[in-house]
């Protein structure tokens, strides 16, 4: 059995957060501005792989951070948000998620993700945040 991905040795920098993600992460991004998590015991559903909400709070988490960075870091907040699940993720795995932002208006972000583990796809995700203020 292999050492558990250790995000940290890798490059990547804990995203520190006393708000709800606090609760659930720690989330980790890489100088490339990837996002990523290690899935803990404490992410575990019933059947023993990370919980659907754990990777759907992931995938809010990111995919908000990069439309705020697409409109030169301005508050968005989440106004549609779906998700499809792929695949099963193993607890240990370490989790990444690949963001692009469709499009951009003064108004409204379009974006969609596919969240990777061990480089394998296990959920995609669509959403429209909104820029506050605009």
């Amino acid at each position: 059995m292999s050492a558990p991905f250790d995000p940290a040795a890798h490059g990547w920098t804990l995203q520190s957060d006393d708000g709800f993600v606090g609760l659930v992460g720690p989330f980790w991004r890489d100088a490339a501005g990837r996002h990523g998590f290690a899935a803990e015991p404490r992410h575990a559903n019933l059947i023993g792989v990370v919980q659907g909400g754990m990777i759907m709070t992931f995938a809010d988490r990111a995919l908000g951070l990069s439309a705020m960075q697409a409109v030169g870091d301005r508050a968005c907040a989440t106004v549609q948000f779906n998700m499809q699940f792929v695949a099963g993720v193993a607890i240990g795995a370490f989790v990444e998620i690949d963001v692009r932002v469709v499009r951009s208006t003064r108004s409204l972000v379009f974006m969609d993700a596919t969240v990777l583990s061990a480089g394998r796809a296990v959920a995609t995700a669509q959403g429209v945040w909104k820029v506050v203020g605009a």
